[in-house]
């Protein structure tokens, strides 16, 4: 039977959801783009895979905001994956769970990998499904799609969304089934417009790289990928694997890019042997995050100038309008040094618009601060933070001009699609820290 679909509603908009299933454990579902949980349990094969799932725990299933049922978005205004990211808090707080089972496939992976390295207390084990932190080639990921490649996959994607008549290469000499093909385009347009697809795709996959977030994944975690996967090749998931500690890799045979479809029992095995096998208890005091500095620029002189008094009182109206902002973009503030800041964000955007929003609101007081970004993994030792993140942060923010908000390649990787844009500032060597560093001004 159909379980109910309901709506909760999170910080930017309500996301529709379902329940189903019992047992230990609680299996939120990330899903690819198109998704639509109302129109999914007509296809009898997904309708399994499903049911068979709900053998192993409660699962929680979900459209992302912007896809299937949930909030529609506006076109020019798509949701980041870190924002994605908060579709599954939204909806994990609904239902009361505490940590949880993340199975992201095809672009849900990547918010499920940043999850769980987000929220390492949060997530039981991990569970990827042919997907990629990366799609497009790099000087230093060679396994990516040539940028011709990519393009041509993305063009054939919007010329055939919704159509019957869409298959990989390698199965369009076998015979069709023409029911699920009917089910399959009815569901692509019930799951996403033409015109909302060609906006989301070219943000939300092919930009997409979150690279620098597997060193950060703790959870146990099983990598499965078809070994002839058209849309994502399986050297997507292999890299997956060697970059995630302890991660387990499984071929599957086939073409098919659905994991509702061919080999389904390779894969319910293989989840099924990695929630019911016993796992190391990894440390979640380390996290990944992002870490924001601020200070002012010119502070001793402009003590001088003013005297002790009324440096007090300017101190402290600066110190009310940053912690303000750090509160509005959900930081946490961790350390004040003299008029120095350092506060703590789970998702990289906030922290960079929270840098941005300090500097435009102490310029009322006469005041300029520079401010630096990193995300990387960080310790937590109690109500403080330390680790090579932390320093890096600081040493950027060191580089900062007056007025600027400066980041990492990190931060910069990660926000794309947000709407922020990033100015240039070449390689630098940071003090105390090996290797050129590529910084990026944040506009």
């Amino acid at each position: 039977m159909q379980p109910r679909t309901q709506y909760i509603r999170g910080p930017e908009g309500h996301v529709a959801y379902q329940v189903f299933g019992r047992g230990p454990r609680d299996i939120v579902f990330v899903p690819d783009h198109p998704n639509n949980i109302e129109i999914m349990w007509e296809e009898p094969a997904l309708a399994r895979f499903l049911e068979h799932l709900a053998t192993m725990g409660r699962v929680i299933c979900f459209d992302k905001r912007g896809t299937g049922i949930s909030d529609p978005v506006p076109l020019g205004a798509i949701p980041t994956i870190e924002r994605w990211m908060d579709d599954i808090t939204t909806v994990i707080d609904a239902v009361g769970s505490t940590r949880v089972v993340l199975f992201g496939h095809g672009d849900g992976g990547p918010i499920a990998m940043l999850f769980a390295a987000t929220y390492p207390e949060r997530t039981e084990s991990l569970v990827l499904g042919d997907t990629f932190a990366r799609i497009r080639v790099a000087v230093d990921y060679p396994d990516g799609l040539s940028d011709a490649a990519a393009e041509a996959k993305a063009a054939l994607l919007y010329r055939t969304w919704g159509r019957e008549d869409r298959r990989p290469p390698a199965l369009r000499g076998r015979p069709a089934d023409p029911a699920a093909a009917a089910w399959r385009a009815r569901f692509e347009r019930l799951a996403l417009s033409p015109g909302a697809l060609e906006t989301m795709y070219p943000v939300c996959d092919l930009e997409v790289d979150v690279r620098s977030v597997l060193g950060s994944v703790r959870a146990p975690t099983l990598v499965f990928h078809r070994r002839d996967n058209f849309w994502l090749p399986s050297a997507f998931g292999r890299y997956l694997a060697e970059h995630i500690a302890g991660a387990t890799f499984v071929e599957i045979g086939g073409e098919e890019h659905r994991y509702y479809t061919g080999d389904v029992d390779g894969i319910l095995s293989a989840v099924q042997t990695l929630l019911t096998g016993k796992h190391e208890v990894l440390d979640d005091d380390r996290v990944l995050a992002t870490v924001l500095f601020t200070d002012i620029v010119g502070s001793t002189e402009k003590a001088s100038s003013l005297g002790d008094r009324a440096w007090s009182d300017l101190l402290a109206r600066h110190h009310a309008l940053v912690r303000r902002q750090i509160a509005h973009f959900r930081g946490r503030e961790i350390a004040t040094a003299g008029d120095g800041f350092l506060a703590l964000f789970d998702g990289p955007a906030r922290g960079v618009r929270c840098g941005l929003a300090i500097r435009d609101a102490v310029r009322a007081l006469g005041l300029e601060v520079r401010a630096g970004l990193h995300t990387g993994e960080c310790e937590r030792m109690g109500d403080n933070v330390g680790g090579i993140a932390v320093h890096i942060g600081a040493r950027i923010a060191g580089e900062a001009a007056p007025g600027e908000v400066l980041t990492s390649s990190t931060v910069r990787d990660l926000v794309v699609g947000s709407g922020l844009t990033f100015r240039d500032r070449g390689s630098r060597a940071l003090k105390g820290v090996e290797g050129e560093w590529r910084l990026f001004a944040a506009a």
